[in-house]
C-alpha cells in the first residue's frame, strides 16, 4: 500500500511539473479590477425570476433575439439555424442556416435581417434565404467573434467583434487573457465601408442605440462595467465610463424605450478567483492549461439588470437554482414582457412585467 501511494504522490508531483513547464495557450496581462460588488443590497438574491414562461426546449443557445411586428421571435440557434416561433409555442420554422453560430439578429430598414455569426461574420438574409458576407474584417485584421449588433433607422449597423484573438469555442480564454482586443465597428449599406469606432475593449459584447441614436452603450465583458460611445452632439466620437463595477459579467444590451432604461443581461455573477487572479497573470496562464471542466465556468444565476440613462442600475432581476433559465445572453421587452435568450440554455423564456411607471 506505501508503495502504491508512493508511486500515486510521484506522478501527482510530476504531472504538476509537466502543468507548470508546458506552455500556456494563453499571453495573459495583469489588470486591476474593480472594487468587488457582493450580491447584497439592491444585489440580493431575489426570485423575480422563478416564474418565468419556458418553451421551445428542443432549441439550443438561443442566445439573443427580436420580436417580429407579428409578435414572432425570430432567434439563431447553436447548430446555425435562424428559426422563428411563436410565444408558448414549441415548433420552430427553420428561415436559413448559416453553417457558422448566429448570435445577434435583428431586422434591417431594407427588409432583410442582419445577423452576428461569431464564425462568419456580420451577415445579411434575405426574404428569399440568401445569405450574404456584408464584412468579414476592418483595417486588415479579420473578425474572429462577432457578437451584437444595433442598427439605426437610416440603416448604419454597429457591432462588436469581441476578441482579434479568439473565436467563440474559446471565450473564456479571452477572459482569462485581458488582452482587450474587443473592438465597435460601424457597417454603412450605402458605401459598404467597415470603420472603427472604438477598440480596446476587455471582451467587445452588447451594443445598444440610446433615444434619438446619440449614443451608444457597450458591455465590455471582461471588465464588468458598461462604456457610453456618443454619436452625435458636442460630445460625437467621445467615450465615457456609463456603469462601473457590475456584480457580473455583462453580455447583450437592449434598450426599452417604454422605461427609457437598457436591460444588462448578466450571464454569470463576478467569480472572485477571476479577480484574485487579475495581477497574476503566470497562475492565469497556469488555469488555461488546465482542463475545461475545472476552469471557472458560469454559474446557474439568471441575472438581468435594469440601467437607467444616467447608468444608475434601478431594477435587479434573478433566480439562482441549478434549474434556473440560465446563463441569460440577451433581455429584449415587447409588449410588456421581457423576452430571455441564452447563449447556453435550451428554450426561450418570457417574464411578464409590470406596468412601466409613468414618466416625469
Amino acid at each position: 500500500m506505501k508503495t502504491v501511494l508512493r508511486l500515486l504522490l510521484a506522478a501527482a508531483a510530476l504531472a504538476g511539473a509537466a502543468l507548470v513547464l508546458a506552455p500556456s495557450p494563453i499571453e495573459p496581462a495583469a489588470w486591476e479590477p474593480p472594487p468587488p460588488t457582493p450580491l447584497e443590497g439592491r444585489y440580493a438574491p431575489n426570485e423575480h425570476l422563478a416564474s418565468v414562461e419556458w418553451w421551445a426546449r428542443e432549441l439550443v443557445g438561443p442566445e439573443a433575439m427580436y420580436v417580429a411586428a407579428d409578435g414572432a421571435i425570430v432567434t439563431g440557434l447553436k447548430d446555425g439555424r435562424i428559426v422563428k416561433l411563436r410565444p408558448g409555442s414549441d415548433e420552430a420554422t427553420v428561415l436559413a442556416d448559416t453553417h457558422g453560430r448566429p448570435l445577434a439578429i435583428a431586422p434591417h430598414p431594407d427588409g432583410r435581417v442582419v445577423i452576428c455569426d461569431a464564425f462568419r461574420g456580420l451577415l445579411a438574409l434575405s426574404s428569399d434565404g440568401v445569405i450574404e458576407v456584408l464584412a468579414s474584417e476592418q483595417g486588415g485584421t479579420p473578425f474572429r467573434f462577432v457578437d451584437d449588433l444595433a442598427i439605426t433607422t437610416r440603416g448604419v449597423i454597429y457591432f462588436s467583434d469581441a476578441s482579434a484573438r479568439y473565436s467563440i469555442d474559446r471565450f473564456t480564454d479571452d477572459l482569462l487573457e485581458h488582452q482587450t482586443t474587443g473592438r465597435v465597428l460601424k457597417y454603412d449599406p450605402s458605401t459598404r465601408a467597415t470603420t472603427l469606432v472604438a477598440g480596446g475593449f476587455a471582451f467587445a459584447n452588447g451594443v445598444a442605440l440610446g433615444p434619438d441614436e446619440a449614443f451608444l452603450v457597450v458591455a465590455e465583458t471582461g471588465a464588468y462595467r458598461l462604456w457610453r460611445l456618443w454619436l452625435k452632439g458636442e460630445r460625437a466620437g467621445q467615450r465615457e465610463l456609463f456603469a462601473d463595477a457590475l456584480p457580473g459579467f455583462p453580455d447583450n444590451v437592449r434598450f426599452s424605450p417604454a422605461r427609457g432604461r437598457f436591460w444588462v443581461a448578466i450571464g454569470s455573477p463576478r467569480k472572485p478567483i477571476m479577480d484574485d487572479l487579475a495581477g497574476a497573470p503566470f497562475l492565469r496562464g497556469l488555469v488555461a492549461k488546465l482542463p475545461r471542466a475545472v476552469q471557472p465556468a458560469p454559474a446557474r444565476h439568471a441575472f438581468v439588470l435594469g440601467v437607467d440613462l444616467d447608468g444608475r442600475v434601478v431594477e435587479v432581476l434573478q433566480h439562482r437554482a441549478p434549474d434556473s433559465y440560465s446563463p441569460i445572453a440577451s433581455a429584449v421587452e415587447h409588449d410588456g414582457w421581457l423576452y430571455l435568450g441564452s447563449f447556453a440554455r435550451e428554450g426561450v423564456a418570457r417574464l411578464k412585467l409590470d406596468p412601466p411607471a409613468p414618466r416625469p
